[in-house]
């Protein structure tokens, strides 16, 4: 099994750097290879995921019991995993169409596919990490494979973007790693485990000490979480080719940064530890304000991919509120969200990718009567905006009802305030994302179609990906119970 867990963290990389060497005919072939080692690399997840949990397998040792790299899989796992493993090949397909608009040679788009695919592996590194130090190792890689992504086109704006994503990147890290040591000094191990794995006769009057660094620690990892104040790299980053930022919004990074904040606080200091603590309030605080600040910045934004990456701050802070809660019905809700959202946000996404290839327009205003031309893209793109405003039927209001319900049960005041929050924020989220809908949709009766020119739905590489999504919010909406059941037992601890 050791085996195979290090096979589906390698084979991205190492397939992404033979593009350098083997002669490809044309472009078509290498296109199939790509999309071949992606496709493969997730059957082996799937393949991995299916043969059951796995405890502790040690890959490198540095000193002692608690210093080791280490891979498991639990159910955490699974959920990470198998998000990323579905969403990767979709992404890859809808990647080849939109990078043919990009003019910056044979060697450049090699790069680009060998570091998009390589943080295929790592992000799987990171769901399979069995303690903090092999979390925190390839959390650094994240950084390290994503940065050269948000500065492809290399232009001034993409190169101060991917500048200011290093520096926040490198200055959460260190937050996260005073989080490790305090761990490694206060903790019966550094395994991941339920519960928490505080040594509480060490920790003894430290309480308050272990409380802050909990602090330190979320928003270090919050960083990569777009928690105010450390968001403001994230629309930045949107200069990045759209099947980049489409994944850094919907799994890679940003998913990263809430997955590795669920393993600490759930896994790492102890949600019992933790909870009504006056750090839970501090942290929930931020979280909510997050939350209202990301859908308000929103409704201002002017340009499609910065308002989409507004929405994403706010939609991850859903996420942080349902495990900042600290009950296991709190971690049902952020798990349900998280995967849902990948969904929906990466959907979103793509269809402003094929407004950007087909139309060339970037802006709200600029999507006037597109959608009498693109009414693929814009029925798919309206179902998305659906979804995020929670509409009953479709995914979004599964996962929002269960933060809604795990803030009840939680008897937490500010919790209670959080509700009115998810609320006031699905207002602003139905005022951002319809729109661009009503827009597209009614330009006006004096609208003139022809201005608009040879505009088309984009060829099936793109299509075909947006359609699966679709489907995806439908079942995970109204068929949702199954998913539900499996976070449940995840959330409780049960695997």
């Amino acid at each position: 099994m050791l085996g195979l867990m290090l096979t589906v963290i390698l084979l991205p990389f190492v397939c992404g750097v033979l593009l350098f060497v083997i002669p490809f005919p044309d472009k078509k072939t290498k296109e199939i290879y790509i999309f071949g080692y992606v496709l493969l690399n997730t059957i082996l997840v799937y393949i991995m995921l299916a043969q059951g949990m796995v405890d502790n397998l040690q890959v490198i040792n540095f000193a002692g019991e608690k210093l080791n790299i280490a891979l498991q899989i639990d159910g955490m796992t699974c959920v990470f995993a198998g998000l990323v493993a579905t969403l990767w090949p979709l992404a890859t397909l809808y990647s080849f169409p939109y990078m043919e608009h990009e003019k910056n040679g044979k060697d450049h788009e090699n790069t680009f596919y060998l570091f998009y695919t390589a943080t295929y592996g790592v992000t799987l590194g990171i769901s399979m990490s069995a303690n903090v130090l092999t979390m925190y190792c390839f959390y650094e890689l994240l950084t390290l494979v994503t940065v050269p992504l948000v500065m492809h086109t290399l232009t001034r704006e993409a190169i101060l973007a991917s500048r200011k994503y290093f520096y926040y990147s490198l200055g959460g890290a260190a937050f996260a790693f005073i989080g490790m040591i305090f761990l490694i000094k206060y903790g019966v191990t550094l395994d991941f485990t339920y519960g928490g794995v505080l040594d509480m006769g060490a920790v003894g009057k430290k309480k308050d000490l272990l409380l802050l660094i909990y602090f330190m620690t979320f928003m270090g990892f919050g960083v990569k979480a777009a928690v105010c104040p450390f968001n403001s790299w994230l629309p930045q980053a949107g200069v990045a080719p759209t099947p980049v930022t489409a994944l850094l919004h919907a799994v890679a990074v940003v998913k990263s940064g809430a997955f590795a904040i669920m393993r600490i606080t759930y896994y790492g200091f102890g949600a019992d530890f933790l909870r009504g603590t006056w750090v839970q309030y501090l942290v929930m605080g931020i979280v909510l304000f997050t939350i209202f600040y990301g859908s308000s910045m929103a409704v201002k934004e002017t340009h499609i991919k910065r308002r989409l990456a507004y929405s994403t701050i706010s939609n991850l802070s859903y996420i942080l509120f349902g495990v900042v809660i600290m009950t296991p019905l709190g971690l049902l809700g952020a798990l349900c969200h998280m995967v849902f959202h990948g969904f929906m946000k990466i959907c979103s996404f793509f269809c402003a990718g094929a407004v950007i290839t087909q139309a060339h327009r970037n802006y709200i205003y600029e999507l006037d009567g597109l959608a009498q031309k693109m009414p693929k893209v814009f029925g798919v793109f309206t179902v998305s905006a659906l979804a995020l405003m929670g509409v009953p039927g479709l995914c979004g209001f599964v996962s929002k009802w269960h933060l809604a319900q795990a803030a009840v049960e939680s008897g937490n005041r500010l919790a209670y305030v959080g509700i009115g929050i998810l609320l006031l924020s699905a207002l602003l989220t139905a005022i951002y994302m319809l729109t661009m809908v009503v827009r597209a949709y009614f330009p006006g009766k004096d609208f003139d179609y022809e201005s608009l020119g040879k505009i088309k739905d984009p060829d099936w590489r793109m299509i075909v990906p947006l359609i699966l999504f679709v489907v995806a919010m439908l079942v995970l909406g109204l068929y949702s119970s199954p998913f539900v059941s499996f976070f449940e037992k995840v959330a409780q601890g049960l695997l």
